[in-house]
């Protein structure tokens, strides 16, 4: 089952959580909120990684769940653990318990320490949107704005976490969560171009599976575009953002150029570098160019 959960996969989110989070911590000028700092933040830091990883988890753990009949027929998934028989779905299912257990328990802290009732009472309406994924796809082709919508929820629920009254005040934290819904929507559009005999004979409606690869990749490349400018708007309409943060925006839109090359160039042969290692790094460089920019 930890083969399955892909701990290491949560690169994508974090660093938007705690950018997001760190938003909410130094406020914009002239917004007559006050600077979350010291030991404060630092739990605050702590319980918002903890509940990042579990949830997660327990979104990984109820798409195997979800998928394991769809993954035991497709030649590329049979080997996983549940889709060969070789765990157990009550396994699985506890997994998933405990690991929802803990995001609603976590985000009760915020209220028991920090008197923020925010995150324990958006704990239930968060986990159902994001362990749903393996559902939507059975019905819409827009699984996967669906799944970019799970990752970009971090960056609210973050912030959050930091203080609720920095959200909707705070635009660049809606616009973020914006771009990341395009970015992840983008690349998980080229993920499903390894599955697109598989989703067409199991009925799925991913959008290779619905356009063909070409206009699949034309959608993905159109949501990445999207990405892109709405960064370049949060750091044209955000004050707090400067030469680091664009600098971050350069380095992710030449990411995303290399990302497309090498999906034309190779296909899906090259997905271990397409997939994980690009999306990755742009999640890192963004995420801390960002909280450097914020910080000075």
């Amino acid at each position: 089952m930890l083969s399955d959960i892909k701990i290491a996969h949560s690169v994508f989110a974090m660093p938007f959580a705690l950018l997001g989070g760190a938003m909410a911590a130094w406020p914009p000028p002239g917004s007559g909120l006050e600077p979350v700092a010291g030991q404060r933040l630092v739990w605050i830091a702590v319980l918002v990684v903890a509940a990042m990883v579990a949830a997660r988890t327990a979104a990984m753990l109820s798409n195997r769940l979800l998928d394991r009949g769809i993954d035991a027929r497709n030649p590329r998934t049979a080997g996983r653990p549940l889709a060969a028989g070789s765990a157990s779905a009550a396994a699985y299912g506890w997994g998933l318990a405990v690991s929802a257990a803990a995001v609603v328990a976590i985000a009760s802290v915020f209220w028991w320490a920090f008197s923020n009732p925010w995150p324990v009472m958006l704990s239930l309406p968060v986990l159902a949107w994001i362990c749903a994924y393996g559902l939507f796809k059975r019905f819409s082709s827009l699984c996967h704005i669906w799944l970019g919508a799970s990752l970009a929820i971090s960056v609210p629920a973050a912030a959050v976490a930091v203080d609720p009254s920095a959200v909707a005040s705070n635009a660049s934290v809606w616009l973020l969560a914006g771009m990341v819904l395009c970015w992840v929507a983008g690349f998980d559009v080229i993920y499903a171009l390894q599955d697109v005999e598989v989703d067409r004979a199991e009925g799925l409606h991913s959008m290779p599976a619905r356009l063909g690869a070409a206009g699949a990749v034309a959608v993905s490349r159109s949501l990445h575009v999207a990405a892109v400018l709405l960064l370049l708007i949060v750091w044209t309409v955000d004050v707090r953002f400067g030469g680091v943060f664009l600098a971050g925006v350069c380095v992710v839109t030449t990411l995303l150029v290399i990302e497309h090359a090498t999906l034309k160039s190779w296909g899906t042969s090259r997905m271990a570098v397409t997939f994980f290692t690009l999306n990755g790094i742009v999640a890192c460089v963004l995420g801390a160019a960002g909280i450097a920019d914020l910080v000075m």
